[in-house]
């Protein structure tokens, strides 16, 4: 899309007027503790010069997922920003109270993402919810919304997303990652509640809950920007390494536990799995009995349990199912390799052996 020439007017949020070309740190009152502290709800507002789609990029609506709040920190600081086109509103923590408590859930162990649109006289999360609705999420144009997987659980990066509307479509296959999981509504959550206002929604899982992952997070800026670029907020790049179109899964399944016990993976996230392959095995910690973990499809692990004490019935491998399965697998290897050489890559600092 053309950069537009006209210039852009004041962007006001939360009663706060923002100039074109100009940021703004901004508090949005949430909920105080038991102690009446407060807990304002911290907002950074980038208004380009020129106008353009207004979109938030929120995290930690899940309070111990934490790779979304690293993901707008190095997001913000890059310099491809002054050049920006329409408004940019980061919110890098939404539950405080559970980022607080390293929790994903609220004091009253509610899970903040199926509150929404939430009302101003409801519970917690309810009341939370109504708070970031209304004062930010209605105000914008187009909404990213960062998570990880659960406690113990480890996601592969991927977009999920309704797919059956266009401009959710082309925000999705924008983000440029090889796996997209063409994912239902569920009620009362962000992606439902702001699509039926109009306001199309893509949720980025990576990485595991209470852990920072350099590759979820790097892939997470890249994505984000190439996603400002669709959307025309950014300048496209000049030269941009050729690839396939995303790769949608057409299915996904859990794998689960047949037993109880002492799990071990024999396959890892990303991996390529076929139907019947021994895929982890369940031991007891109390005699030498054994049991494998077999795949009854064949796919892409996109996730995977993390905790080696599992109970019979647990999920431990989410595997997708895609019509090109090895192309994934090769896409999926090129992205790591471009990740690992990006300059906002930061390898584990080792101590001296």
């Amino acid at each position: 899309m053309a950069q537009k020439s006209e210039n852009a007017s004041p962007f006001t949020l939360c009663g706060t007027p923002v100039a074109p070309g100009s940021r703004a740190s901004l508090e949005l009152e949430s909920a105080q503790l038991y102690t009446h502290t407060p807990l304002p709800m911290n907002i950074e507002v980038i208004h380009g010069k020129r106008p353009g789609p207004v979109l938030l990029v929120c995290a930690a609506i899940h309070g111990d997922e934490l790779n979304g709040v690293e993901i707008i920190r190095r997001l913000s600081a890059q310099r491809s920003l002054n050049q920006l086109s329409g408004t940019l509103v980061l919110v890098p923590v939404v539950n405080l109270h559970g980022f607080i408590d390293q929790s994903r859930y609220l004091p009253d162990r509610r899970d903040l993402n199926r509150c929404f649109p939430g009302t101003p006289r409801g519970s917690l999360g309810s009341r939370v919810a109504y708070q970031f609705f209304e004062a930010i999420v209605r105000q914008c144009t187009h909404v990213i919304d960062l998570h990880t997987a659960a406690v113990h659980r480890d996601n592969l990066p991927q977009i999920r997303a309704d797919l059956s509307v266009p401009e959710i479509r082309r925000m999705a296959e924008g983000f440029a990652i090889p796996v997209v999981m063409n994912a239902g509504l569920i009620d009362a959550t962000l992606r439902a509640e702001a699509g039926a206002l109009g306001i199309p929604v893509i949720t980025y899982e990576a990485g595991e809950a209470l852990r920072m992952s350099e590759k979820a997070i790097v892939t997470g800026v890249r994505g984000v920007m190439n996603t400002m670029r669709t959307l025309g907020m950014l300048r496209a790049r000049s030269e941009r390494r050729s690839r396939h179109e995303p790769f949608i899964a057409s299915a996904s399944r859990w794998i689960r536990a047949s037993n109880d016990g002492l799990f071990r993976p024999l396959v890892a996230l990303g991996d390529r799995v076929r139907k019947d392959q021994p895929i982890g095995v369940v031991t007891s910690p109390f005699s030498a009995a054994e049991e494998l973990v077999t795949t009854s499809v064949e796919g892409i692990v996109i996730g995977q349990n993390r905790l080696p004490l599992v109970n019979e019935g647990e999920a431990l491998f989410h595997v997708a199912s895609f019509g090109e399965t090895a192309a994934v697998v090769t896409e999926l290897a090129a992205q790591n390799s471009t990740v690992a050489q990006d300059p906002l890559f930061e390898p584990e600092h080792q101590s001296p052996g």
